[in-house]
């Protein structure tokens, strides 16, 4: 029997993460429908032993380097191309019984969606939302992403507010991220200049550009631990995301709309700045810096821009989240 769908866990020197949650995800996977697969970016610990020993039931693809997590993953999936979906699943997610099934079967239903995620909620708050995409991403008229669950640092209890039917969003999260293996390699995959940070908002911006939808459906449920490989507060990450933000507005709006938005973005970002030195952050002041140093370096590798503005008319992104947060008081969707 063909399985229709390959759960791709990525790994980098990630032993003890595996040792945590890889049992759930080889437990609660159903083997009729899905092959569970770690692709190895390139470890010199113990995880490929590990997996020889103690997993024998997944399937390993070992890579030579560390191509990171952009770069890992469009290796895997071209490498996997004979499954219809892939699963893109951080290695500190523990998923639950029946969690691909739901997913799936949506997939099948409804040949127009190229993305999909499930609900996710912290693994180690179980009834809150996790930050990484919670129930369902967005972005707003600037190109702030921001979640159904989760406004940047405030992050809802799960009472159930975002259950019932599938809904569209903008973006699906990484850390548990289905699509069309098709649409994905048509598309190029995650954008591997990105490394590591809202590639999976660029890639389903992509997918909308090109006419699909993408959709989080919450009659499934994995737990995220989060932070697994940089914390949020690591100035690292800091650089990462001011930096990929740039270049996600940069490369998917036309010409003229995105010069506009990127004009005011700066703005904001100074503004991020300043409070970061206010708050004696220098670490996340100098990453800032950073960031926009290097995006108009790395901006020059992208010349090919779409002729449809999509901030306004998609999910969620007719709304000003900076000014909805900070001035109006708005902490949930």
């Amino acid at each position: 029997m063909n399985k229709s769908t390959a759960v791709i866990i990525m790994n980098w020197n990630g032993e003890k993460l595996l040792r945590q949650f890889l049992p759930s995800v080889c437990r609660n996977t159903n083997h009729d429908i899905a092959d569970v697969v770690v692709a190895d970016n390139g470890s010199t610990d113990n995880s490929l032993q590990l997996l020889a020993e103690e997993f024998k039931q997944v399937k390993v693809l070992s890579f030579s380097e560390n191509y990171g997590y952009a770069g890992g993953y469009n290796e895997a999936i071209s490498r996997l191309r004979e499954y219809k979906y892939a699963v893109l699943l951080n290695s500190d997610v523990e998923v639950t019984e029946g969690w691909i099934e739901p997913v799936v079967e949506y997939m099948q239903q409804h040949e127009d969606v190229m993305a999909c995620q499930p609900k996710i909620l912290s693994y180690t708050d179980r009834h809150r939302f996790e930050y990484a995409g919670a129930a369902g991403g967005f972005i707003d008229c600037h190109g702030y992403p921001y979640c159904r669950g989760r406004i940047f640092d405030s992050i809802e209890d799960d009472h159930g507010q975002y259950d019932g039917i599938p809904a569209d969003v903008f973006w699906a999260s990484g850390a548990a991220m289905f699509v069309r293996t098709e649409n994905y390699l048509q598309l190029g995959g995650l954008d591997r200049l990105f490394f590591a940070h809202m590639e999976e908002i660029d890639l389903c911006w992509r997918m909308h550009l090109a006419g699909g939808r993408v959709v989080t459906v919450p009659q499934s449920v994995v737990y995220h631990l989060g932070g697994g490989s940089l914390p949020a507060s690591n100035p690292r990450k800091t650089y990462l995301n001011f930096r990929n933000n740039l270049l996600l507005m940069y490369k998917n709006m036309p010409v003229a709309a995105g010069r506009r938005m990127l004009f005011v973005r700066r703005l904001y970002d100074a503004l991020a700045f300043c409070m970061f030195v206010a708050k004696l952050q220098w670490g996340n002041a100098r990453a800032v810096l950073k960031a926009h140093r290097d995006y108009r370096t790395m901006k020059r590798n992208y010349t090919d821009f779409p002729k449809e503005n999509l901030l306004g008319s998609t999910p969620g992104s007719d709304c000003n989240i900076i000014l909805d947060y900070y001035l109006r008081g708005r902490r949930k969707f």
